[in-house]
């Protein structure tokens, strides 16, 4: 690892698991593995610290959204640009940090996170 580079680049920094019934999957996981949920902002997204995840209301999302740790999210956006893929814009979340949804050469979704206080 480069001087450079933190111990959470490239590295898996959230998930988020998409549910039509939201509620229903918070007991579901919950229940197997104890994770404790609080609602985002009033929205239909619910966050477990203890997972490092969520369970959100994208019923047309089919399967988990692996979103991989960056230290600089704007070059990581260029970068997967330059390399074939496509990438979104950077999004705030307020007081966590920056994400973009991206697709790889091949079509798999995934996202950028960079933690709040970076680029």
């Amino acid at each position: 690892m480069s001087e450079t580079t933190s111990e959470t680049a490239g590295r898996v920094a959230w998930f988020e698991l998409p549910a039509k019934d939201t509620k229903r999957a918070q007991a579901f996981y919950g229940g197997l593995f104890g994770w404790q949920f609080q609602p985002y902002e009033g929205q239909d997204y619910h966050i477990t610290f203890e997972a490092g995840s969520a369970i959100t209301n994208t019923p047309e999302q089919k399967c988990p959204m692996i979103h991989f740790g960056t230290d600089n999210i704007d070059a990581a956006i260029v970068l997967v640009r330059e390399l074939g893929g496509e990438a979104d814009d950077k999004q705030q979340v307020p007081g966590f940090g920056h994400y973009a949804y991206c697709s790889d050469t091949e079509g798999n979704r995934f996202g950028l996170y960079q933690p709040a206080g970076g680029a």
